[in-house]
């Protein structure tokens, strides 16, 4: 061989050993399933960053200031790397606070903006290699630390820009609704090793006040010269740019001579840039990558594994199901002891975004996944209750806002009580219920409460005039069925006959003799004078009042009204006439009985009026039960899946919404689903031949689908503990107690669930 061939034999050989200890290794265990990158594109809008199980730290690319999580597909440009996101959120984007750029070059101009050659991303990890620079980024985090590695190509010079004052959803227009706002940031060099300061915002999706980030970026190797910023000026040498309402930054170089790689770690903390200090060397005492990583791993692998899928489920489906698990334990965010507001012992949650989103099949499984956790959103929400009057809906950047129907935290409290989670001051969560129920928010509706609540009260529904007045009035009946459910287990009647009546005020705004496309009786708009209206104003001129006819299929939004004005939120009345989770008998007989239901169920999918994309039609497909035909759920289900969901990085029919898509999909493939804010599920065909679900004290239960095969899609039979088991539903009592649910199944439907109906809320 040729002296030229050896020595580039030896050069490859050392470029794959350097790769080799640069690259993490693969994820193992229930992890390897997790790809962050399903969901990504379209509708999605996940977090493609590593982060911990809530973790309050989200470092990932951003890409302009644009994108709701930051990331954008290549061959947009990466114009940076922040420390704090949200996940599959839609509306404006939130935070995008504390940028670092790694760059090859001299310290004389802020934009370093970079296109990828290459990304990854994987469980606890993502990374990139910048070109035209070849410098390659690793990032994993801790909880409140993010970690990064910058390594540069050999002799080329080694800088990073750390710019304090940026952000995602930056508007030229001051005050934009749901944009979010510069209002100060800082930064020190506070030694050749470390670098401090803060980034404050305002507004963004929740309409929020001020909040403040502060970071502390300390470093492995000195930095030799630099420069820091505010405004677009430069001051070579400045140590620090104290906050004068002014963007701030600064541009590193690091010593010469030292390894190619220099690694950072950045803590952050809504408390002060010495506690952001104080998490750094609390969490990330070390410098070695691949142990953080480790750990981060290891944490996410004790969640993961608590439901063990049959190891002989195709890889496809199980990148579905864990990846379904990990998005839904990203949010909300544990902020435990990083509270600016109050201090107290009590758990602190913020990013509920929003609930309105999550508690249909986020919350549950979160619930059945970890409990432990569960409980502690449930007195995080409390807490927030004891300092600011109202349970939050949605609630980011330590501020509540904004609702978008209900006062839904009501319904995860109901939802903790009927599963019997302990550690919850239950009488203190009634009282926070029945103060959103009956003490109107005044001044800003969309922060907390309940919107247009005096005319609920009086007239037993919302009338239209009021923004959302339609699904409000559904959400508020669902929340009074929840009051009643946890007043009714504290022995207080009156409350509970009360709130038993009032789950019924849906029926108020039901116009029964109404057909459109084969269906009678429909939730359409009313007046406060009771009349019904086929027409609703355009807009809301106080000169001109023109009129628009208003149909079962109307979409107000963004021909009409405004996103946020419409009589209905995000979906239309064949879509919300079917959101009555607490009463399905009720609503089956004001539809005509369930001949006319099932054929309106039919039409609904048909049509393609249902869209899976809308939280309140999570529960749709599943209605069916309630008719005796747990089969027909089952076809449902399993046609939505195999259309919308799969492993690609559009892999998500709409917002993953904080999980809610995720966990709706994940539960679904398990062959069980929740009707939140009551104790039971409903059981369908599993996609998945075997699940067990590890329960605390090794008390697990298993799920055995039977003779499980394409040929073989429906329950014909059932068996609990051994002992025949008729009804498509099981109580959570029984999965939390352990045991064995064998499924048997057919090529055809049977008998099984067609008996034994799901529960009526109706009879509370």
């Amino acid at each position: 061989m040729p002296r030229s061939a050896m020595r580039f034999g030896k050069l490859v050989l050392l470029a794959a050993g350097l790769l080799g200890r640069l690259a993490p290794a693969a994820a193992q265990g229930y992890g390897r399933y997790v790809d962050p990158m399903i969901g990504s594109e379209g509708l999605g809008r996940v977090f493609v960053g590593p982060s911990c199980p809530f973790g309050l730290v989200k470092p990932g690319p951003d890409c302009t200031s644009s994108p709701n999580s930051g990331w954008l597909p290549m061959p947009a440009p990466v114009t940076g790397f922040a420390q704090v996101h949200v996940s599959g959120t839609g509306g404006g984007p939130k935070y995008g606070n504390v940028l670092l750029m790694p760059f090859s070059g001299p310290l004389d101009r802020l934009d370093q903006a970079a296109p990828r050659e290459t990304e990854r991303a994987a469980l606890g990890y993502y990374g990139a290699r910048l070109k035209p620079s070849g410098i390659q980024v690793d990032v994993t985090a801790a909880e409140k630390v993010s970690f990064y590695r910058f390594t540069y190509p050999a002799h080329q010079p080694r800088a990073l820009k750390i710019d304090a004052g940026f952000f995602l959803g930056e508007e030229p227009e001051p005050d934009a609704r749901e944009a979010q706002q510069f209002v100060g940031s800082e930064i020190e060099v506070v030694s050749p090793t470390e670098i401090r300061g803060y980034s404050r915002i305002r507004g963004g999706w929740n309409n929020g006040p001020a909040y403040t980030v502060y970071f502390a970026a300390v470093f492995d190797a000195p930095v030799a010269s630099f420069v820091t910023w505010k405004g677009a000026t430069l001051y070579p040498g400045q140590q620090e740019q104290p906050d004068s309402g002014e963007k701030t930054g600064a541009l590193l170089r690091f010593a010469d001579g030292g390894p190619d790689s220099v690694k950072v770690k950045v803590g952050i903390s809504f408390l002060s840039a010495a506690r952001a200090r104080a998490n750094v060397a609390a969490e990330v005492p070390g410098w070695d990558f691949g142990q953080v990583l480790g750990q981060l791993r290891a944490r996410w692998e004790g969640l993961l594994g608590r439901i063990a899928l049959d190891p002989a489920t195709p890889p496809d489906q199980q990148k579905l199901f864990y990846t379904g698990l990990y998005h839904t334990l990203l949010m909300p965010v544990d902020r435990s002891g990083e509270n600016p507001l109050w201090n107290g012992p009590q758990p602190y949650y913020d990013d509920f975004y929003a609930i309105w989103d999550t508690f249909r099949s986020s919350n549950p499984l979160i619930t059945l996944l970890a409990p432990e956790r569960e409980v502690a959103i449930v007195n995080a929400l409390l807490n927030i209750y004891q300092h600011e009057g109202y349970l939050p809906d949605a609630r980011s950047g330590n501020a509540n806002g904004r609702t978008q129907g209900g006062s839904h935290a009501e319904v995860l409290i109901a939802d903790a009580y009927a599963k019997g989670l302990p550690g919850i001051d239950y009488p203190q969560g009634l009282a926070a219920m029945l103060h959103d129920a009956t003490v109107p928010p005044g001044g800003n509706e969309e922060k907390e409460g309940r919107g247009g609540l005096l005319d609920y009260r009086r007239l037993g529904y919302v009338p239209s005039g009021v923004v959302r007045a339609g699904n409000r009035t559904l959400d508020y009946a669902y929340d009074d069925y929840c009051i009643a459910v946890v007043a009714k287990g504290l022995g207080e009647t009156a409350t509970y006959e009360q709130y038993r009546r009032q789950a019924g005020n849906w029926q108020n705004l039901w116009r029964a003799g109404y057909r459109d496309h084969g269906a009678t009786g429909f939730i359409m708009p009313r007046d406060a004078a009771g009349r019904w209206l086929d027409s609703i104003p355009y807009g809301t001129s106080n000169i001109q009042k023109p009129y628009f006819p208003y149909t079962p299929l109307t979409r107000e939004y963004p021909w009409y009204v405004c996103h946020w004005c419409g009589f209905f939120y995000e979906a239309t009345s064949w879509e919300y006439s079917l959101s009555v989770p607490h009463q399905v008998p009720a609503l089956i007989a004001r539809a005509g009985g369930p001949a006319a239901f099932r054929a309106r169920l039919d039409t609904l999918f048909a049509r393609k009026y249902y869209n899976v994309a809308n939280e309140p039609s999570f529960l749709t497909p599943s209605l069916y039960h309630w008719l005796g035909r747990p089969d027909l759920s089952s076809q449902r289900i399993h046609q939505i899946i195999d259309k919308s969901f799969n492993t690609t990085h559009f892999g998500l029919p709409g917002n993953d919404d904080s999980g809610a898509m995720s966990s709706w999909l994940a539960f679904q493939l398990l062959g069980l689903y929740p009707n939140a804010g009551q104790s039971y599920y409903l059981l369908n065909a599993p996609l998945v031949r075997q699940s067990v679900l590890h329960q605390p004290g090794g008390r697990d239960f298993t799920i055995t689908a039977r003779n499980f095969s394409p040929a073989n899609p429906y329950v014909v039979a059932a068996r609990l503990n051994g002992k025949p088991f008729p009804q498509a539903w099981i109580e959570h009592r029984d999965l939390v107690r352990g045991g064995t649910l064998v499924l048997e199944m057919g090529p055809r439907p049977a008998a099984w669930g067609t008996k034994i109906l799901p529960p009526d809320g109706g009879t509370l």
